[in-house]
């Protein structure tokens, strides 16, 4: 699976576990080794990083002999180099979402048609519920590859005798997750010789279907071992709840539109419906980053209803010197640019803020780190200009990195962290206010979302276990 949250062995698992160092460190120097040796010396050059990475995982599980292999594409699937595999067991295709349009397209339609190529013939493919048009591109694919496609039932249709299925992960859209893994599930048991799960049968590709493009999946009666897994499941860094004191942060890696609503959904359940403590206010903080070619304006947008009295923006780094960081270190972005990305946001939220409102809206001349990063030592901690205009009424604050955003919205409440230090010669007086209100607060609850390397980040200081 991809990306990782704090460790990249976490990509490679088996038994559920990342493999050891030892382990890592042995396939990495033999595949590393093999194709220096054998690459053409003229033209040849060495895998990029997700591909790299990529044979080592298929190398790992031959070598270690695994019964069965999860692979989940990088990104779309059509052109994917995990898309390789010839002949797999099944294929499944979960919720489509608007996502690396520059790579994939603008549009769900060739979204559906890039994530339709890892249909193979002759092998069964599963998908969810999907807006018509593109479970109709799907459908097209998987004729095209002479490969039967199914939707899966809800998973209401599998809670026989009233019996709900409790899930170990949060949120409304797991239940299509959860529906999807049943099907693969049994498809793979039945290949194995398991009976008792029903037959699916094949619908002939010129029958007409009544009222959907694609033959339902029957239900079947989960196994028990089923039941416990659906209940065990635990994924770091999705609908993932960290309770420290008055301090509760709030982890989703969202960062398309739909898995946003997603997660103001769970957010709002999980935290905002909860009565306000009695003996003393609540403040609630957003911490946000996007990375690539998100829309942030849009993912910004859904966030707004959610009241949040802060909200901070910073960059995936989780120190501003990341030297002891290799494995959280993108080569491809630096520290500048990461900033001024940041910056743009603290400039969109205001403005929506402003827009919501319904006053003028407020914006402020457009920042450049460049200038910033010149200047910050002597700034401290924080690093925020705000225009003079609106100085009091700033909520949206920008920090160089993640472990001085957290130390700031924690105030030394959290016990992981460590209390932020003095801030520097400039502090910006909405932070020195609202330190005030977060040590003084009942409860603080902290939504992180936007970008999984920032949900990671935070992990990463949060739960140090995480990177032993």
């Amino acid at each position: 699976s991809s990306p990782h949250l704090v460790q990249v062995r976490e990509r490679i698992r088996i038994n559920g576990q990342p493999i050891s160092r030892e382990l890592f460190s042995k396939y990495f120097w033999l595949i590393y080794n093999r194709l220096e040796e054998t690459k053409d010396p003229a033209h040849g050059s060495m895998p990029a990083y997700f591909r790299f990475l990529t044979i080592m995982a298929f190398h790992v599980f031959l070598q270690e002999k695994v019964d069965l292999a999860v692979v989940e594409v990088g990104i779309g699937g059509a052109y994917d180099c995990t898309n390789i595999i010839r002949a797999p067991v099944v294929c499944g295709v979960s919720s489509l979402g608007i996502d690396h349009t520059s790579i994939l397209g603008d549009t769900m339609e060739k979204i559906a048609w890039q994530k339709g190529g890892i249909f193979k013939p002759g092998v069964p493919a599963f998908t969810v519920a999907q807006p018509e048009r593109p479970l109709e591109v799907l459908r097209d694919r998987a004729q095209e590859r002479g490969s039967p496609l199914y939707l899966c039932p809800e998973l209401d249709a599998f809670e026989e005798d009233h019996q709900a299925l409790k899930l170990g992960l949060s949120g409304a859209h797991q239940r299509s997750n959860a529906a999807l893994a049943l099907q693969l599930a049994r498809t793979w048991l039945q290949r194995r010789g398991y009976q008792g799960l029903g037959e699916l049968k094949e619908v002939p590709p010129a029958t007409e279907l009544v009222g959907r493009p694609v033959p339902l999946a029957p239900a079947f009666q989960p196994t028990d071992a089923m039941i416990q897994g659906l209940r065990d499941t635990e994924w770091l860094g999705r609908t993932q709840v960290l309770s420290r004191g008055p301090v509760t942060w709030y982890l989703d890696g969202a960062h398309t539109t739909s898995s946003i609503q997603a997660c103001v959904r769970w957010f709002r359940q999980a935290a905002l419906s909860r009565d306000k403590p009695h003996d003393g206010s609540e403040v609630r903080v957003l911490l946000f980053n996007a990375t690539g070619d998100r829309d942030t304006a849009a993912l910004l947008k859904l966030l707004v209803p959610c009241h949040f009295d802060y909200a901070v923006f910073c960059p995936n780094f989780t120190e501003v010197s990341m030297a002891s960081n290799v494995d959280q270190q993108n080569f491809n972005v630096t520290l500048e640019n990461a900033l001024t990305r940041c910056l743009e946001n603290q400039r969109t939220w205001t403005r929506l803020l402003e827009e919501k409102s319904g006053q003028d809206p407020w914006l402020p001349t457009p920042l450049q780190a460049g200038g910033l990063l010149q200047t910050a030592p002597a700034r401290g901690t924080l690093l925020l200009v705000p225009p003079a205009s609106r100085l009091l009424n700033s909520s949206a604050l920008v920090f160089p990195c993640l472990a001085q955003a957290l130390q700031w919205v924690a105030q030394g409440r959290d016990p992981q962290l460590a209390a932020p230090t003095a801030m520097g010669a400039h502090p910006h007086p909405a932070a020195s206010s609202g330190a005030v209100l977060l040590q003084e607060a009942a409860t603080v609850r902290v939504l992180v979302t936007g970008s999984l390397h920032l949900v990671g980040g935070v992990l990463r200081l949060l739960d140090p276990t995480l990177s032993q």
